[in-house]
């Protein structure tokens, strides 16, 4: 098998050596500001891709990309990559997500989650922003304790067990809903309906899937307590974003700390939903998928996939050679 071609979409500011030691085995091509137009017109030439979070890698790509043979992602969400495409070529995928050695170590995303929290109950983003104008506006953005509130977790898995640490620290009540059963110290379980009913602030942390797209719609949002805070630093495609727009508007949620939305491949970002009720309204704040995106985080996933491709690709080679 010849020396393998792969297309590395990853930003550099972190330096080149993230791939670790794929230069050593195959020619990395850096392609940083791709979007979905390059990777239709170039994808043909590589046998692998290091894949970012920003372009879509779906049906229409994979099928021009006739030499590829695998895929990796640094990351532990997937629905940038069509993954039913990929299975029906044939093509490997590579994720990090049961790659708990390295992910155990990675808090940033949890971390994201608390800030939004605490931006959402004290309206920091929107206070700074007036303070900035020279608007002293104290009792204007007078917000609300956390202590002795309810905390409600959806999702009690490595992410989810870091928030419900963080709320038993910051002295809430703290719940956990989850399909398995929870041994976390200082966290009771409940059932999906309960979780919506008694949370002040429900932190959502389970994977999307074709199970639980749109799992949080009007009839959970009606079931909740009014003025209910949500974070989601998940997938947008949890919540059905009309009805969580309506819930919004109503006063039914009072608040929402945004990590991700739906279609974040639009190009027309600007006039989406829940960014347009943003810009015009004090009780949401959302930050551009920045859950994961710290130094520290990235270099430790970035390398680790990185070396986890570069031994897959040397199977391969010594796999080709005994046939």
């Amino acid at each position: 098998m010849s020396r393998f071609k792969i297309l590395c979409a990853w930003d550099d500011v972190l330096g080149r050596d993230i791939t670790g030691r794929l230069p050593e085995i195959a020619d990395v091509d850096w392609q940083p500001h791709i979007d979905h137009a390059w990777l239709l017109k170039h994808v043909h030439e590589y046998d692998a891709y290091l894949a970012t979070l920003h372009v879509r890698f779906d049906r229409e790509v994979i099928d021009r990309a006739k030499r590829l043979k695998i895929v990796s992602t640094p990351s532990t969400g997937l629905d940038h990559l069509d993954l039913d495409a990929l299975e029906e070529r044939g093509i490997p995928m590579l994720c990090n997500k049961t790659e708990f050695g390295l992910l155990n170590d990675v808090t940033a995303t949890a971390e994201m989650a608390w800030g939004l929290l605490l931006g959402c109950m004290r309206h920091v983003p929107h206070a700074h922003n007036a303070a900035m104008k020279g608007i002293w506006a104290r009792d204007r953005y007078r917000g609300h304790q956390i202590s002795k509130m309810t905390l409600g977790v959806l999702g009690v898995g490595r992410l989810g067990k870091m928030v419900c640490d963080y709320g038993n620290a910051f002295r809430m009540r703290v719940l956990g809903c989850d399909r398995q059963p929870i041994t976390h110290p200082n966290v009771k379980q409940v059932d999906f309906d309960a979780l919506l009913r008694e949370s002040d602030v429900i932190s959502i942390h389970i994977h999307l899937t074709e199970d639980n797209r749109h799992l949080i719609k009007k009839r959970e949002f009606d079931k909740m307590k009014r003025g209910v805070v949500i974070i989601n630093t998940s997938r947008g495609g949890i919540i059905k974003e009309d009805d969580f727009l309506a819930a919004l508007e109503s006063g039914q949620v009072g608040g929402a700390g945004l990590d991700v939305i739906e279609g974040e491949w639009r190009t027309d970002l600007i006039d989406h939903p829940l960014i347009k009720y943003a810009r015009e309204h004090e009780n949401v704040v959302i930050v551009p998928h920045l859950g994961g995106i710290t130094f520290e985080s990235q270099r430790a996933a970035y390398v680790f996939t990185a070396n986890k491709l570069a031994s897959a690709i040397e199977k391969m080679q010594n796999d080709s050679k005994h046939v």
